[in-house]
């Protein structure tokens, strides 16, 4: 059966459902976050069975497919876990928390959570493989809350000698239907690049559907176990602020203005951001931890990681994927 799949839409495609697949069964954490919703698109289009875990709200559940099942819970529930990874050849952990103001607001998901998961995987008859996608903010633990727990995450993971892991670093994930850089997509589209610090930081990025292709490639490629990889779009050195300024100018066909924010000011903004949040019960994306990454200098992935992992290569670039952004 031949279903069509559309990888840009916020619901699920499937298509080319192989037969031999039909018993192979992955468990995905945060599937119905930005990165978990495109991993489980191509799960399912390779003819994968998906099993995933959701948190429930207001009596809410997650669009289905053909070969897709949802498990209600969390990281922090046991039972839940054990439920998820029953009998799964692998599990792929995309789940975390990626706003807070301290280390209160990260640990509980990025640290207990993977902690419990672990455990869980550990104490199972036939412990499948774990995939645990973290971040490449966690190669500096002392810039911000965030990535000191990321850290503390893949810390409690490499220590599992009984354990078949892999990690991987992804630098900025990016991709249509992301609510964590439209701000700046939009702000691009009116005319405007905001380029935060000293504007001449150096980064790395990865479009969203080649980090799930790349764990998909995890799941039937070689042995990767015991290894991290910090994966990236391919480009060497990574992307200069007037580089992505000159490829939305490009695409756009109209100048698109580099605009500097000074550190001092993207901490008031931090600042400011951070009270409204706390008055209004929000969690804020702007905080002081935040603010430290964004004018972090050197984001650029480590030259060779992506590479090594088992032949492994992206397929859409800046221009592709800001056209796919844009619509365009």
């Amino acid at each position: 059966m031949t279903f069509s799949l559309n990888p840009e839409a916020d619901g699920w495609g499937i298509c080319s459902a192989r037969p031999e697949d039909a018993a192979v069964t992955v468990a995905v954490t945060g599937g119905t976050g930005f990165i978990g919703r495109a991993v489980i698109r191509q799960f399912i289009k390779c003819g994968v069975q998906v099993r995933a875990l959701f948190r429930p709200r207001s009596g809410s559940t997650p669009p289905s497919a053909p070969g897709l099942t949802w498990i209600p819970g969390d990281l922090l529930h046991i039972p839940s876990l054990e439920h998820l990874i029953r009998d799964a050849d692998a599990v792929v952990n995309c789940a975390g928390a990626i706003t807070g103001v301290h280390s209160g607001h990260f640990v509980p998901a990025n640290v207990e959570g993977v902690k419990r998961l672990v455990s869980v995987i550990s104490h199972s008859k036939h412990r499948p493989r774990l995939l645990h996608v973290s971040s490449l903010a966690a190669r500096m633990p002392e810039i911000s809350p965030y990535a000191g727990s990321k850290r503390l995450g893949e810390d409690l993971i490499s220590r599992q000698d009984a354990l078949e892991w892999t990690i991987i670093r992804p630098p900025a994930v990016y991709g249509p239907g992301d609510r964590a850089l439209r701000p700046l997509f939009e702000c691009m589209r009116r005319g405007l690049l905001l380029a935060p610090g000293t504007g001449e930081g150096r980064f790395s990025l990865i479009f969203v559907e080649d980090l799930a292709r790349a764990i998909v490639f995890w799941f039937k490629g070689v042995d990767l176990s015991g290894r991290c990889f910090e994966l990236h779009d391919g480009r060497p050195g990574g992307y200069s602020w007037k580089d992505v300024g000159e490829t939305a100018s490009r695409i756009l066909g109209r100048p698109v203005l580099r605009v500097r924010i000074p550190p001092g000011f993207l901490r008031m903004l931090a600042g400011m951001n951070t009270l409204a949040a706390s008055m209004t019960g929000m969690s804020p994306i702007l905080t002081a931890g935040k603010a430290r990454e964004l004018c972090h200098e050197d984001w650029v992935c480590c030259p060779g990681h992506g590479g090594e992992m088992g032949g492994w290569m992206p397929a859409v670039d800046l221009e592709q994927g800001l056209r796919r952004v844009f619509g365009l």
